[in-house]
């Protein structure tokens, strides 16, 4: 069940103008305005990368690649995020319709909406628009990266010898 809260105050406070200057346009119409990309149009719709999706205006991470379906919406979809805290719920009753707003807890960035119709243990989809996301690859080891084994007395994590 989807637990609605008032707003709480950010951590993350800018003027209208400091994010106009750090966003794209993009970014500031759903981030800021609650604005949502045409469909199939995002660039992670169809990311199946490992990694996590943090908020495109404030770094916050906010959805694992872990949780990412395909649901044939349009816009990536998840079941939930990484730590229930990093967003916020609120009611949304716009368009004429009866919604679930979610929102960056750190930014008060728009993010897309969330729906009782997902799968798995959940029930959750959370249909979050990409423009709102800036996707972190999981980081791998130098021997994944190269396929190669680090050199012999070379510590793998500084690159340097001990």
């Amino acid at each position: 069940m989807l637990e609605l809260r008032e707003m709480s105050e950010s951590e993350v406070e800018k003027s209208e103008e400091q994010w106009r200057q750090e966003l794209t346009p993009e970014q500031y119409d759903i981030l800021r305005k609650a604005g949502t990309e045409p469909p199939f149009t995002g660039e992670y719709v169809y990311n199946k990368d490992s990694g996590s999706y943090r908020c495109a205006g404030c770094g916050a991470e906010l959805f694992g690649s872990d949780t990412k379906f395909e649901s044939g919406t349009g816009w990536p979809s998840f079941t939930e995020p990484m730590v229930a805290q990093a967003v916020e719920l609120k009611p949304d009753n716009s368009l004429f319709m009866r919604r679930t707003e979610v929102v960056c807890r750190r930014c008060g960035g728009h993010l897309g909406h969330v729906f009782d119709d997902g799968p798995g243990p959940t029930g959750q989809r959370y249909c979050i628009n990409s423009g709102a996301l800036q996707f972190a690859p999981q980081a791998s080891s130098d021997s994944e990266q190269t396929g190669q084994d680090p050199e012999p007395g070379v510590d793998s994590a500084s690159g340097s010898a001990p």
